[in-house]
């Protein structure tokens, strides 16, 4: 009977602490969860808002160009002779929340946004979150002449946008977002058209290599604009330069704000109306502490790869 209790005593003082060992360890084999970014290299695909955002005390300058239409012909030089444009500063308020100004030639908007992370996708630990989730806001006024014979006030002349941005990084190569967005107009072009409507797009991002990516984004109105729209389409490369990201593209869309390339494209991209393009994106930091640049994760793995195989040859070579 003493030695059962003894043994007894015995066990209740050890099995606590082999108890403990064995939850450490088991803590210790499930992988820390970490924060999935740079799911696309900038935070637009092309025209699209993506599921990017800018760290905080980053200022975004950019320059959004488009020519006109390819098959225009040598007389207009394939497009080059005529061209738009986009000037815009974007600011990161917080690593989740940004916002941002532009101006437009095409019908001389006004354009304004804010945008806000709710989710962000993580990996490993129990509890991973297997996608992004954005929500963005913004207004467009154009300060152009009016299409018609009326004076629209300022209220007519106001569109606002309301998009939600679902995205997920499947790999370290493929991206791809959902981004479906209400669109409401105070005055319409047409009386078949409608004030309220909704769209559905998305955008994709393939990477070759750390600084080179193709992109896509396309959206589809549901209702609410005229039969002879079309949906803009817009195909691209990405190519990343230390602060610099250039955006090249073809796309059949000439408004780049969501007000314009949803509610105005007309051209027919896979019978010859595209149009060339590059959106230039500089990056500055005016928040004191240094944020991250676009890819700055993907460089430093990069760079260490790069001194691993350096560190390799140097020995090869004594």
């Amino acid at each position: 009977m003493k030695k059962f209790l003894a043994t007894g005593a015995i066990l209740l003082l050890i099995l606590p602490a082999i108890a403990q060992d064995l939850l450490k360890g088991l803590e210790d084999s499930v992988p820390a969860r970490e924060k999935v970014a740079y799911a696309f290299k900038s935070t637009r695909v092309i025209n699209a808002h993506s599921i990017e955002m800018l760290a905080k005390g980053n200022l975004d300058f950019r320059i959004l160009h488009r020519f006109s239409r390819v098959n225009t012909g040598v007389d207009q030089w394939f497009g080059l002779d005529g061209a738009s444009m986009r000037m815009s500063f974007d600011y990161g308020l917080s690593n989740d929340a940004m916002v941002g100004i532009g101006r437009s030639t095409y019908r001389k908007e006004i354009d304004g946004f804010v945008k806000a992370r709710f989710l962000q996708q993580t990996t490993g630990g129990v509890h991973a979150i297997p996608f992004s989730l954005v929500i963005a806001a913004g207004s467009t006024i154009w300060t152009g002449a009016s299409p018609t014979s009326v004076k629209p006030s300022t209220s007519d002349r106001t569109s606002y946008y309301l998009q939600l941005l679902i995205g997920r990084k499947f790999s370290d190569r493929f991206s791809f977002q959902l981004s479906p967005m209400y669109l409401r107009r105070n005055m319409v072009d047409r009386p078949t058209e409608d004030f309220s409507l909704f769209a559905l797009g998305g955008g994709a991002r393939f990477k070759v290599s750390n600084r080179i990516a193709f992109t896509a984004d396309y959206h589809h109105a549901l209702s609410g604009i005229p039969s002879a729209n079309t949906d803009p389409l817009s195909v691209g490369v990405d190519i990343e330069t230390g602060g610099h990201v250039f955006q090249l593209h073809f796309t059949n869309a000439v408004g780049m704000n969501e007000r314009a390339y949803i509610t105005e494209t007309t051209d027919k991209f896979f019978k010859g109306d595209v149009r060339f393009g590059f959106n230039l994106s500089r990056m500055f930091n005016v928040g004191g502490k240094k944020g991250k640049g676009w890819n700055d994760k993907e460089k430093g793995a990069q760079s260490g790869r790069n001194k691993t195989d350096s560190g390799k040859k140097e020995k090869l070579a004594n």
